[in-house]
């Protein structure tokens, strides 16, 4: 297992990130995952004892529950808090009252607190914003999140699903003040969609904070098991029943084709393939991945153990080459001749 730098924290993180989302199955997640305890604690010692120091919940998995079994399984399973990199995150609805849900103080401050009970901790290490709150000023939101770094219950702060231009107003807001910044981003990245080459990962590259690719397999269509005479896996995959997130799936029939030759050239799964594609993205810091058994896990963790040559990382970026996008192509069009061939990088 490789280590990586998150950021500039001088923090090493591993290369995957075990993700825990499958964890309880309670309400609409079953369809995600139903990991009982043991099980789940069979899935932490094999991702720690693969060199994982990485783990991924969020208070909403299962409404609780995927947090709950995190806590008990690390003690259960004899693993040491002092040598992984917890990772939960705040802004989703945990109950029906009116303020059990957002990114206003009130609710981070309480969420961080249920979230600490939870896991049986006394921090958390890296705290997501797990989506946009339109509802709170973007002021209250970094200056609750620098408090709460500054309570002492939580080490760092990051965001997921918030759109570039927010991310870099928050981290404006956080520096003028001398506030906690982001130090790390959390988005949906697949060779299915790659959507965040636009503007997310070079702002991620450019203000140097780290990038923890979700769902790298597109919710399970990277497989392998679904191709386009097998639209349906009779209940192998959540992608039957829990249809996320959004690709072009007739693109991704394309993309999927090339992954399963290669794995065939490699011995490996085709998600095998996928992962390593975009691990070998640059700017890319730990993926997070997820498993609903032991082998299913061994398998993604063997992911690591080889690289893509750059002919082949460069047949699978044609097949999924994304439309370029306005600014872009523009960007790239006006730079063509900005310097002397001689200069060009």
């Amino acid at each position: 297992m490789k280590y990586n730098l998150l950021g500039n924290t001088g923090v090493l993180v591993s290369e995957l990130c075990f993700g825990t989302m499958t964890f309880g199955g309670q309400g609409y997640w079953e369809a995600i995952g139903r990991q009982t305890q043991d099980e789940a604690n069979e899935l932490l010692k094999t991702a720690v004892d693969a060199g994982i120091n990485f783990m991924d919940t969020a208070n909403v998995y299962s409404f609780g529950q995927s947090e709950q079994i995190l806590g008990q399984g690390l003690k259960q399973a004899g693993l040491s808090r002092n040598e992984l990199f917890i990772a939960t995150k705040v802004r989703g609805r945990m109950s029906a009252g009116v303020n059990q849900v957002g990114l206003s103080r009130y609710h981070i401050f309480q969420s961080v607190e249920e979230s600490l009970q939870r896991l049986q901790m006394d921090h958390i290490d890296l705290l997501y914003v797990h989506g946009v709150d339109a509802a709170t000023s973007i002021e209250q939101i970094v200056h609750s999140l620098h408090d709460v770094v500054t309570s002492g219950k939580v080490r760092y702060v990051g965001v997921c699903n918030w759109p570039a231009w927010l991310v870099m107003k928050a981290l404006g807001i956080a520096k003028q003040h001398g506030w906690h910044e982001f130090v790390g981003m959390q988005y949906f990245y697949a060779a299915a969609n790659r959507d965040v080459e636009q503007e997310l990962l070079p702002l991620a590259q450019d203000q140097r904070l780290g990038f923890m690719p979700w769902s790298p397999l597109a919710g399970g269509f990277l497989s392998g098991k679904f191709t386009r005479d097998q639209t349906n896996t009779g209940g192998q995959s959540r992608r039957d029943t829990f249809d996320f997130p959004v690709i072009d799936k007739g693109k991704a029939y394309n993309i999927i084709d090339v992954l399963i030759r290669l794995g065939q050239d490699y011995n490996v799964s085709a998600a095998e393939i996928a992962l390593a594609w975009v691990r070998q993205q640059k700017g890319v810091t730990s993926t997070i991945i997820g498993a609903k058994t032991p082998d299913q896990l061994t398998s993604n963790i063997h992911s690591t153990s080889f690289n893509l040559s750059a002919a082949e990382l460069e047949e699978l970026n044609a097949v999924s080459q994304p439309e370029r996008r306005y600014p872009g192509w523009m960007v790239e069009r006006q730079m063509s001749d900005r310097l002397p061939a001689t200069d060009k990088k």
